[in-house]
């Protein structure tokens, strides 16, 4: 057993050692029979098989299983009936995300699994609902990925998931408990959604912001002419059309190779950002890098110092102001401009060659000067809002251990009274 188990299994014994009285703690396989899905079978083998709907471990989530790509493949009679599925039963995927686990709700007739589940089903009349909350609890303290085998690929076997030490209260208390948070989670789900669609509103407010500074600059009482450019439209009428590469000098960063010094002097920059310490640099002067290649393609970064840009980003200088440029970098959204064939790409020829509106450099220090403060104020209200959600996240966990543990007392006032 290797060090973090036993972390773990310390934890779990210290809850087992103080649970309310009649409350028992033993492996999971004394309560609940754990069956493992079906090998993937694409061709017929015989006309006594029928082609059903599977589930797989992209379906499940801990809120729900998600049906919206529902696969079909071959079924005998008797894999049929081992392998259906009937409400109230616990999936629990055996690869990937080990132990990720949803409650089956009939979401579809005569639905099977595939062998990257485990289905959990009592054995008796165990409440599924309470154990989904259990397992839920200890896959987030990281028990559940601290057992499986990661030699290879993690896989939470049918015998590992029967093996997993489970809290059993007695029934009609699991029955409560379940109720309880079934409902209590709900209400703090409802209210994490609502913060996530502030996040969204705050930022499609930010992008709108952005847009408009850029190709309409500040002043809404200003004469307005026609670019003749899509995405800019009827800009203010000394700003000039252009393309990037009457405006900037364009180039790919370099390879950085065994360069990287965490005591380095100078960092080290790529597509996302910051990427460690080098005691070399390749630009001393303030530039723009923009990704250039891969999941951080387009993404755009002000360097205000000496640093390296590595080879998976574009170096951009320009007379103009920098911070400015940012900003209508930011406005193209250049992701949508990458080469998606393979993986996203941009190159400097794509950018020197889409067109912009631009005003005078005292004016784009004006714009850029006004966006930082509108954006400094937005990026205070999303913080809030961030810590509000990992607040709520936050209580939703530490209410299911309370419960699931027996530190909370469950009424059935409590469940009555929600």
């Amino acid at each position: 057993m290797n060090a973090i188990v036993k972390n773990n299994a310390s934890v779990a014994c210290e809850w087992a050692e103080n649970l309310p009285e009649n409350w028992e703690f033993r492996l999971l396989k004394r309560d609940f029979v754990v069956t493992l899905g079906k090998m993937l079978q694409s061709v017929q083998h015989n006309e006594t098989e029928t082609e059903e709907y599977y589930l797989r471990s992209a379906n499940l989530r801990w809120e729900g299983v998600d049906i919206t790509d529902v696969r079909k493949m071959w079924f005998a009679p008797q894999e049929k009936k081992k392998l259906a599925l009937q409400y109230g039963d616990l999936l629990v995927s055996e690869g990937g995300d080990v132990g990720r686990t949803s409650f089956w709700q009939n979401e579809l007739s005569n639905c099977y699994i595939q062998n990257a589940i485990n289905r959990v089903r009592a054995r008796k009349k165990d409440s599924t609902r309470f154990l989904y909350y259990w397992l839920h609890l200890i896959k987030s303290i990281g028990y559940i990925d601290a057992v499986v085998s990661r030699i290879t690929i993690a896989h939470l076997t049918a015998e590992k998931l029967e093996r997993i030490p489970s809290i059993k209260p007695p029934i009609p208390v699991q029955h409560r408990i379940a109720s309880y948070l079934g409902k209590t989670c709900a209400a703090i789900d409802k209210a994490i959604e609502a913060k996530q669609k502030q996040l969204e509103t705050l930022d499609a407010l930010r992008k709108s912001i952005i847009h408009k500074a850029v190709t309409r600059g500040l002043d809404d009482s200003v004469a307005l002419k026609d670019s003749n450019i899509d995405f800019f439209g009827r800009v203010p009428i000394d700003w000039k059309p252009t393309k990037f590469r009457y405006e900037i000098s364009i180039r790919n960063g370099d390879f950085i190779s065994d360069k990287l010094d965490e005591n380095g002097l100078h960092p080290v920059v790529g597509g996302n950002g910051f990427m460690g310490m080098t005691n070399d640099f390749n630009v001393d002067e303030e530039v723009i890098a923009i990704g250039r290649v891969g999941a951080y393609c387009g993404n755009v970064h002000l360097v205000t110092k000496q640093s390296w840009i590595s080879d998976n980003a574009l170096i951009v200088k320009s007379m103009h102001d920098l911070k400015y440029l940012v900003y209508v970098f930011i406005a193209l959204d250049l992701n949508s401009e990458a080469n998606k064939t393979a993986q996203p790409v941009i190159t400097g020829t794509k950018i020197k060659n889409i067109r912009i509106a631009i005003p005078t450099r005292e004016e784009q220090s004006k714009i850029a000067y006004s966006l930082d403060g509108k954006l400094s104020e937005l990026q205070h209200i999303k913080e809030n809002i961030q810590q509000q959600i990992s607040t709520l996240v936050q209580y939703r966990k530490s209410l299911i251990h309370e419960c699931v543990t027996g530190k909370r007392w469950i009424t059935e006032d409590d469940v009555q009274d929600q």
